[in-house]
């Protein structure tokens, strides 16, 4: 009888944590998910949705327990999406953001070699469009790939620069099965509410449903690459079953502005003018703000295989509908 494969996931509340979890158990993975303390408020959540997930209390900060995570598990597959993930919040805490998202990856590489598992766990490691900086000068026509230039404009972009190029580095120096994959913005239903696009989401839910009169935030011309969670998580699966490891960007090819978002969302609850019910504030307003970023997936889809299924404004109403049903509506 064949044993299960077995996978390790840091982040594993999260929304890529979430999704990847219920992937691999679908295709029959025994799943640890790291989870930080004792008395972390989201354990009960995650074992509600997710029963089947062993939990296994880790720090991506703390090495020691990181050694012990991957003792206990043995994996067969890590997937690291633990970081401080949030572009604004990583301006106002750019050492933490530091710590977890640059160092805590170190950490985690360091614990699989110490464990001994170098040549046994393939390790799938969560780059970020954010690493390019959207400026005119390494801003390709067809979008950034794989060899485009990098000039992150946030602590958060430099914190996982370091990150990308520690794990190729342990690719190259310890012959690691380590894979990066530049992902480009996907979203979802199990976006956290301090995200843009399920910030949206949920405020006009809750305009259509009377709950509340307006959404505030901050720049609405910046565009980016939008899409759904669930196809880019197959994605980072399929990146740790090929026969060696390489780094791949995950992108729709096409790129709308927040603007175009709120145009989609309201329209989705009937309202043609969504301009009465969005403010601005400069609290939400970055330091150094990316116009624009757009991914060409082209060796995703060559070697890969790999396809995204939702389109924009699938995303958009499957966002929008999930949360008028969050929030008690059934339009």
């Amino acid at each position: 009888m064949t044993s299960k494969s077995t996978a390790l996931i840091t982040g594993i509340t999260g929304q890529d944590g979430g999704h990847m979890a219920e992937l691999l158990y679908s295709k029959g993975y025994e799943v640890y998910g790291v989870l930080r303390g004792q008395r972390n408020a989201r354990r009960e959540s995650l074992t509600r949705e997710f029963p089947f997930v062993k939990i296994v209390e880790a720090d991506l900060t703390d090495q020691t327990s990181m050694i012990n995570a991957v003792e206990s598990s043995q994996p067969d597959e890590i997937y690291n999406f633990a970081a401080i993930s949030h572009v604004g919040y990583s301006f106002r805490n750019p050492q933490l953001t530091c710590d977890v998202t640059a160092k805590g990856v170190l950490n985690l590489l360091e614990a699989v070699r110490i464990v001994g598992l170098a040549e046994k766990s393939r390790i799938y490691q969560a780059s970020t469009s954010e690493m390019f900086g959207g400026l005119d000068y390494n801003r390709p026509g067809s979008g950034y790939n794989e060899e485009s230039l990098f000039h992150p404009r946030s602590p958060y972009g430099v914190a996982k620069l370091y990150a990308h190029w520690i794990a190729k580095n342990y690719r190259e120096s310890y012959g690691m099965f380590v894979a990066c994959g530049i992902l480009f913005n996907h979203e979802g239903e199990r976006r956290g509410l301090e995200f843009v696009t399920r910030k949206i989401s949920d405020a006009v839910a809750g305009i259509a449903l009377g709950q509340q009169e307006e959404v505030v935030l901050g720049d609405l011309w910046p565009k980016r690459d939008w899409g759904y969670a669930g196809d880019y998580v197959r994605g980072m699966w399929q990146m740790l079953q090929q026969g060696a490891a390489d780094d791949y960007v995950l992108a729709t090819g096409e790129t709308h502005s927040i603007e175009e978002f709120l145009e989609l969302a309201f329209a989705e609850v009937g309202i043609d003018d969504w301009h009465p019910y969005v403010k601005q504030d400069a609290a939400f307003m970055r330091p150094a703000e990316v116009d624009i970023l757009l991914g060409d997936p082209s060796k995703a889809e060559r070697d890969l295989g790999w396809r995204r299924e939702v389109d924009f404004p699938g995303l958009v109403s499957l966002m929008v509908r999930h949360d008028l049903k969050l929030r008690g509506g059934d339009k």
